[in-house]
């Protein structure tokens, strides 16, 4: 049985590309295009992440180029237009730097980025060493798992431990990620227990149930 990958390092990226504080605008941008990236951890000493250049940094020099801003903007805008002036990694990078443990889960990881607003999240270790970089495309790899996966990890974690074979059986089909339980539990208390452990299966797109005499509940909670 394929079991679900709960956590970052189960899905990042382990080989990254990253800079030194010291790196030039030009060099980053070259980086970038080359690895087809939209950010670029910096490190300092052995592989600290100190900050993140990202493209939304770098274009600021464009937006600010031929544009000669009121005092209300300057004031506003003030780190923005300190760093269209940036010449380094040091001088445009965004510090301190987001980023997440590889022992965070995937959903630890998506609320990061979403709250965030950011694309991509360096993973480093305790002591802020880097280890890979998780993506939004990476946390998406999970929907990638075949149905038949998904439905081998329900019967074997979830079915099987709450309905053991004296009772009678529950039925789990899978289709595009959908999810859908038919059959008879003698205790109906565990059926939102059921649904909110096949929720948590990684893969799931939803939830439909039919159990307990046929009543059939869309995705419960």
């Amino acid at each position: 049985m394929t079991v679900s990958p709960h956590i970052v390092s189960d899905v990042m990226t382990h080989t990254v590309v990253a800079v030194g504080r010291d790196a030039s605008f030009k060099d980053i941008v070259t980086l970038m295009q080359e690895w087809k990236v939209s950010a670029l951890p910096v490190l300092a000493g052995e592989g600290r992440v100190i900050g993140v250049v990202s493209e939304a940094d770098l274009l600021l020099k464009e937006e600010f180029r031929d544009s000669d801003p009121d005092r209300f903007t300057q004031r506003r805008r003030l780190s923005d237009l300190a760093k269209a002036g940036g010449m380094t990694a040091a001088d445009v990078m965004s510090t301190p730097a987001v980023t997440v443990h590889p022992d965070a889960t995937l959903a630890q990881a998506a609320r990061i980025m979403a709250q965030r607003k950011v694309k991509r999240l360096p993973v480093v270790n305790d002591e802020g060493l880097l280890e890979g970089v998780v993506s939004r495309a990476d946390l998406l790899k999970v929907f990638l798992r075949t149905d038949d996966e998904i439905a081998a990890e329900i019967r074997q974690e979830i079915l099987v431990p709450l309905f053991p074979a004296t009772t009678e059986p529950v039925q789990v089909d899978v289709a595009d990620g959908v999810v859908t339980l038919t059959g008879n539990v003698r205790d109906t208390s565990l059926v939102p227990i059921v649904a909110r452990l096949v929720r948590s299966v990684e893969g799931v797109v939803d939830v439909d149930m039919a159990l307990s005499g046929g009543m059939r509940v869309r995705n419960p909670g």
